[in-house]
């Protein structure tokens, strides 16, 4: 069949939260699938001017601009080494390059809009995303960030239930 979708690159949005195994677990398996590239996503959401008028009052600004860079560091850090912990726990032994993770991407902004500026950035072919990280009065609910996402977005979107 000649019109059947090639998935060649898959955006993985993360928030890190505590419930991310399975929906890194189903973008690992899709990409073994479809012999894809996995883009790792995950979205800081930037101090707001409250918070950076009261930090400014302790803090020069290039101090401030220094704790965010740091702070995006240790975000890229801190994926890297759940990328090894999952292989080390789940890929029986195969290692980091076993799995076709091309990058790991950190930026500031609005989760759903810097998921579909990734998306539209890399030519992602599918998002794989958490269904959310919170429950709300004790039931599982869709996050704000899949619900716009979903909404939104040109390209297919795995939603995973996380919790």
């Amino acid at each position: 069949m000649k019109n059947i979708p090639q998935i060649k690159t898959i955006l993985y949005a993360t928030d890190l939260g505590k419930f991310t195994r399975p929906v890194f677990r189903q973008a690992v398996a899709h990409a073994n699938v479809h012999n894809a590239r996995i883009i790792m996503l995950n979205v800081v959401e930037p101090l707001t001017e409250t918070a950076r008028a009261i930090i400014s009052g302790y803090m020069p600004e290039t101090a401030i601009e220094e704790v965010q860079k740091d702070g995006m560091k240790n975000i890229i850090a801190t994926m890297k080494e759940r990328v090894k912990k999952f292989c080390d726990e789940e890929c029986g032994g195969a290692g980091v390059d076993e799995i076709p993770l091309q990058d790991i991407v950190v930026v500031a902004g609005r989760p759903s809009e810097e998921i579909l500026l990734a998306a539209e950035k890399y030519n992602a072919d599918m998002i794989v995303m958490g269904q959310s990280s919170k429950k709300v009065l004790g039931s599982k609910v869709m996050g704000s960030s899949a619900r716009r996402v979903a909404r939104l977005t040109k390209v297919p979107i795995l939603i995973v239930p996380n919790i």
